[in-house]
């Protein structure tokens, strides 16, 4: 089994999660995360191959967005809330809260 590395937010740049959160089907996938429930990567409905939502889920990985493990051939996300509010003050809130559609514009349910 792999396991995935996952940066201590403390070392990541407000640039990174900015630049990981820029994409219409990633803010999507933080928005069906920001619940707090963890997910099966496979239950995230987005109009993408499997390869390419890897690519945009090792994007949020590696920004400190998600924590992912894997669990057999199955991957299971969740947002880092707690440790992004704690090291950025309001910036989920404010993007969460923000009014773009673009989750909507790319398929994402």
């Amino acid at each position: 089994m792999a396991t995935s590395v996952h940066p201590d937010l403390a070392e990541v740049p407000l640039t990174s999660v900015l630049a990981a959160l820029a994409d219409p089907l990633r803010l999507g996938i933080v928005r069906l995360l920001a619940d707090g429930a963890e997910r099966q990567c496979g239950e995230l409905d987005t109009p993408v191959s499997k390869s390419t939502l890897s690519h945009h889920m090792k994007v949020l990985r590696m920004a400190g967005v998600i924590r992912a493990r894997s669990e057999g051939t199955r991957c299971y996300a969740h947002l880092r809330r707690e440790e992004l509010d704690e090291r950025f003050p309001g910036l989920l809130n404010a993007i969460l809260n923000a009014q773009d559609h673009g989750a909507t514009q790319v398929g994402l349910k």
